[in-house]
């Protein structure tokens, strides 16, 4: 009589046993098949890629959340997989942003992913997002914004007001750098580079008397009980999105713009747009201090403020605007203001700062 492999145990792993037909367990068999589908792989239908801080990816498992609970075939376990990219930005920490030139430090190797089809969406900041997108990419998405102020975090003084001549303030961002001296003089600010829990570390072991961070990102690492105090729109005026996340995804992909779609949170996309615009005009880059903040009003239409400064804040240019919350007069809004900022400063103002 023919002998056959045992179809039990080559499923088990033991491909060299052999057994006469008459011996299969049905039963047997039909709990193997059951183990090896448990077993074996799971794809993923969406591969989320984001940089691999600790608030990225706070804002990559909450993409992920938001998703699971929308679409019920994304909510089996593996069905949204997270891929941390390294970007230039996460690098390169010894040199301020400025000097390490060029746009997307933050944004670009997520991006390169996304287009090679390493990662199906990507999950940025969108204060990190360049007023450009790569070509093949669409932003259908942005999530409901978090709070834009920023706040004051301090060892031994409760405001910018209260600390004495000579402190030195540590941050990255020009924006805040140029409102701080504007304000205050008599302050030093220094280039505090690293994430949020690098910076909270320099601060308490010394290295700078006092910092500033986005309210957002503590509160989506459940750290907003760092803050000194939170600081109001006029004290510091927000950078362009802050507060915002946005979510791409490849321009030919109906399925993804479907799924992110469907999480977008239209008010945030409207101001968002607003204020992007802006920036767009003035060719904001990381040696221009730029701020803006558009939202919905107790009348529901659009207020608008924004600012360009010098790095130093010798030199402060405001303006404001409102209008009905609709893209089409949204995005005016923006542009107008840029154009009017822009013909303030004048053309020596930018070349200034290159």
């Amino acid at each position: 009589m023919a002998t056959m492999r045992c179809t039990n145990h080559t499923l088990l792993g033991s491909p060299t046993c052999v057994a006469r037909p008459r011996r299969r367990c049905p039963a047997v068999v039909r709990a193997a098949v059951a183990v090896q589908a448990e077993a074996g792989p799971k794809v993923s239908l969406i591969r989320i890629g984001t940089r691999g801080s600790p608030l990225a990816l706070a804002q990559a498992h909450e993409t992920r959340e938001k998703l699971k609970a929308a679409h019920t075939e994304l909510a089996e376990d593996g069905a949204v997989e997270i891929i941390i990219i390294k970007t230039t930005g996460d690098m390169i920490l010894d040199k301020p942003l400025a000097d390490i030139g060029g746009k997307g430090l933050f944004t670009k190797e997520i991006d390169d992913a996304l287009l090679q089809g390493r990662i199906d969406i990507a999950v940025h900041s969108m204060k990190d997002v360049p007023t450009y997108l790569p070509e093949g990419t669409i932003l259908p998405c942005n999530l409901p914004r978090e709070d834009v102020r920023d706040v004051f975090i301090c060892l031994n003084a409760k405001t910018l007001a209260e600390l004495p001549t000579g402190s030195v303030v540590g941050s990255a961002s020009l924006r805040r750098q140029s409102q701080i001296l504007y304000k205050y003089p008599s302050l030093k600010v220094v280039n505090f580079r690293g994430n949020v829990q690098t910076r909270l570390r320099k601060l308490k072991e010394g290295d700078v008397h006092a910092t500033l961070l986005a309210l957002a990102g503590l509160k989506r690492l459940n750290m907003a009980e760092t803050a000194t105090s939170v600081l109001s729109i006029d004290e510091m005026l927000p950078a362009v999105a802050q507060g915002a996340i946005g979510i791409a995804c490849r321009s030919n992909d109906d399925k993804m713009m479907e799924y992110l779609s469907s999480l977008n949170h239209e008010d945030t996309r409207l101001a968002v747009a607003c204020e992007r615009e802006f920036l767009s005009v003035l060719d904001g880059n990381c040696r221009t201090p730029i701020a803006a903040y558009a939202y919905r009003d107790s009348n529901g239409n659009c207020s608008f403020r924004g600012l360009l400064a010098s790095p130093d804040g010798s030199i402060v240019y405001e303006t404001s605007r409102s209008g009905t919350y609709s893209f089409d007069d949204m995005v005016a809004i923006g542009q107008d203001a840029g154009h009017e900022l822009k013909a303030k400063a004048g053309p020596g103002f930018f070349d200034g700062l290159q």
